[in-house]
């Protein structure tokens, strides 16, 4: 792979490339499709995709699980909630005693079909990862849709009542994403803002907030692009490199499952076709050694994992 600007940089700071350290978390991709279609999505999901995880590449996920001590499988999409799997994969993965998240964008809950996912959550203890861009109406129908802050701002007080968001209780996550060409600000402080204001106009409670940087891939990438404001964003990131994100970045502790089954170190190579290092690249061929000690494949949209406080 062609050198880039990000492994330069982080062979100016670190003794070598980067290289994985410990596989705790599965990260599955079980398709592109989505009920939504967000202006920063990276994986550029919607109604109209039709890249989907079938049953047996989902067998083959649990394989790994049941054979090899990986105790978390991270479920995400797309809408994952939208694969006819879905279900399946974690039932039968808390079965395995694993520890399941699962993205969801709330809006899914009011799709035909959907409306029992929460009970479905509670009675498996997923914990979840939810998306909400803001707790603004006007911004997030900006983002994501018209009349989608309304839906989710429902689900999640339907959550609350489920026992989620609750001290001692079922873990349930939010999601910051920036709605603009800008970083995100600091986690602690914006997650102290958003437990006030949701719950004083919501009486809405959750357990933490993590603040993601917008990749500059996808339907964001097209987004910065059609304005004008690509190079200014990348400047931005690459500006913002904190070398002593390092450790924590999220492909040196994890490996992303496309929904075909291809292994790759991030979600984000996933969506730019960059496959893991090593020999065997397929689920079904899973060598837990190899990709422990894998290097990862690096580009340049990696500096949004490593700008200011860090992404993912």
């Amino acid at each position: 792979m062609q050198e880039s600007a990000f492994s330069k940089k982080v062979l100016s700071v670190h003794s070598g490339p980067l290289t994985a350290r410990e596989i705790p978390t599965l990260q599955v991709n079980v398709g592109y499709r989505c009920n939504l279609s967000c202006k920063h999505c990276h994986v550029e999901g919607g109604p109209s995709r039709t890249e989907m995880m079938d049953e047996e590449t989902v067998d083959s996920v649990l394989a790994v699980l049941a054979r090899l001590p990986i105790g978390t499988i991270d479920i995400t999409g797309g809408a994952p909630e939208m694969n006819p799997h879905f279900r399946y994969l974690i039932t039968e993965a808390r079965k395995l005693n694993k520890h399941v998240i699962a993205r969801t964008n709330l809006a899914i809950f009011y799709e035909e079909g959907m409306e029992d996912i929460p009970e479905f959550y509670r009675e498996r203890s997923v914990e979840l990862v939810a998306s909400l861009p803001y707790y603004i109406e006007d911004t997030v129908d900006r983002v994501r849709g018209g009349g989608i802050f309304k839906k989710c701002i429902t689900s999640l007080q339907n959550l609350n009542s489920l026992g989620y968001g609750e001290q001692g209780g079922l873990v349930l996550n939010l999601v910051y994403n920036p709605p603009g060409a800008f970083l995100a600000p600091d986690q602690r402080t914006l997650e102290a803002e958003y437990k006030r204001e949701l719950q004083a106009r919501f009486g809405i409670s959750f357990n933490r907030l993590y603040t993601f940087t917008n990749m500059p891939i996808g339907r964001f990438r097209q987004f910065l692009a059609r304005t004008g404001n690509l190079d200014k964003y990348m400047d931005k990131l690459i500006c913002s490199f904190n070398p002593a994100t390092l450790d924590g970045i999220m492909c040196r502790h994890l490996v992303s499952v496309g929904w075909d089954g291809i292994l790759y170190d991030c979600d984000f190579n996933q969506v730019l076709d960059i496959a893991v290092s090593t020999a065997r690249t397929n689920i079904r061929d899973f060598d837990l050694a190899a990709i422990s000690q894998r290097t990862i494949n690096v580009g340049d949209h990696c500096f949004g994992c490593t700008a200011g406080q860090g992404s993912t």
